[in-house]
């Protein structure tokens, strides 16, 4: 630009003529007029250190240096050369902060962690993984079968089984949030697998969450109704709330105010063990005790 050259030329003569305020001024406006020309950055470095200003001449070299850095970061950004743009943006980042280049070597990393991970994936290897977490698994070594599982899962992340396998060793770790969430992944994958719900509901069992661990055993029931091992989860909840319900706490307090329980099932304990075996039946009961309507004693 024509104007941006003749400030510069009208900077550099008044900073010969002594002038600095002049020249800075000069400079300062053909900055505004080109500012990604790195060329004029320096030119008001030059005249800061004239002036004696030293700090400030060495916070604009830093500028100028982290810009040249910027651009030469942006350059390889344009050529998908993700590696080297994030090395060239720290060092502009190392000279001088600026929220654009931070977003831009934000952005490159970004990108690059998924190249990696798109790379690193290979069914054969997860497959060979995942055996190998069987087998430990099988003989009770459970951390490494662990490993092994999630070694898997980044080798093919779209297969449900080895989600489901990790979520089985963490529960035998009694690391249960970590097994929920590999069952919600599991879930997700396969929302018609019953096993990932069988063993969610076994994490929150564990967790002494009953009626949320109900609720999966009953979705677990809904794909297979001859579902044993989630009729079986279902009246273990129901049976572990049962004995919740009836602990000393709770007996004194319906000592104390026999008012506070309107109905208590005392009759039939047979006929009543029967029907908690039956997961609808149970589930209403459920219902009843958690309003409070009846009790069981």
């Amino acid at each position: 630009m024509e104007q941006v050259n003749e400030l510069k030329e009208k900077g550099n003569k008044a900073l010969s003529a002594g002038n600095i305020n002049d020249a800075l001024q000069c400079y300062s406006e053909a900055i505004k007029l080109d500012p990604q020309n790195h060329v004029l950055y320096s030119n008001p470095s030059a005249a800061y250190a004239k002036k004696g200003d030293y700090k400030r001449a060495y916070e604009d070299d830093c500028k100028t240096i982290a810009k040249a850095y910027a651009r030469i970061g942006n350059s390889y950004f344009k050529e998908e050369k993700y590696k080297d743009a994030i090395h060239f943006y720290n060092k502009s980042l190392a000279e001088h902060r600026t929220p654009a280049v931070l977003k831009k070597c934000h952005q490159a990393e970004k990108i690059l962690k998924e190249q990696e991970r798109l790379a690193y994936i290979n069914p054969d290897l997860a497959l060979e993984e995942k055996n190998k977490g069987n087998e430990c698994f099988q003989k009770g070594d459970y951390p490494q079968a662990m490993k092994h599982y999630t070694e898997a899962i980044k080798r093919n992340p779209r297969d449900a089984k080895s989600y489901s396998n990790r979520a089985a060793c963490y529960t035998k770790l009694l690391e249960f949030q970590l097994a929920l969430k590999d069952c919600e992944e599991y879930i997700r994958l396969e929302p018609t697998f019953i096993k990932g719900y069988t063993r969610k509901a076994a994490a929150l069992e564990a967790m002494k969450d009953y009626t949320k661990a109900m609720d999966v055993y009953q979705k677990a029931l809904d794909l297979d109704s001859n579902c044993k091992e989630a009729a079986d989860g279902y009246q273990r909840c129901v049976m572990a709330q049962y004995n919740h319900y009836d602990s000393p706490e709770d007996v004194k307090w319906r000592a104390m105010d026999a008012t506070a329980v309107p109905h208590t099932i005392s009759h039939y304990p047979q006929a009543l063990s029967e029907h908690l075996k039956n997961p609808v039946i149970a589930q209403k009961i459920q219902k009843l005790m958690d309003v409070g309507l009846i009790a069981i004693r």
